[in-house]
């Protein structure tokens, strides 16, 4: 699973690619809690992904992979680039 976290003004902050699992989702996020949006394209790991996020009380938001192509208009599709847009 590959994490962008990005500030207000879209600039990113921290990129790393992790294996799907909640306590390493935690982990990268925990310095960032209190401050973010979850965004999620809709793969394989959303569902749990929801469940973390409503555990911690962190806005969820999930997007249809074929939506996300279209708004970026992207002619090339992988974890980093989808994480960043």
């Amino acid at each position: 699973m590959f994490i962008a976290i990005t500030d207000s003004n879209g600039k990113t902050v921290k990129e790393v690619d992790v294996p799907s699992k909640p306590e390493l989702l935690d982990k990268v996020l925990k310095p960032f809690k209190g401050k973010i949006v979850v965004g999620v394209e809709c793969i394989f790991s959303w569902y749990w992904v929801s469940d973390w996020c409503e555990e911690n009380g962190i806005k969820f938001i999930l997007g249809h992979a074929l939506y996300m192509r279209a708004i970026h208009q992207g002619k090339t599709k992988n974890d980093k680039i989808d994480a960043q847009k």
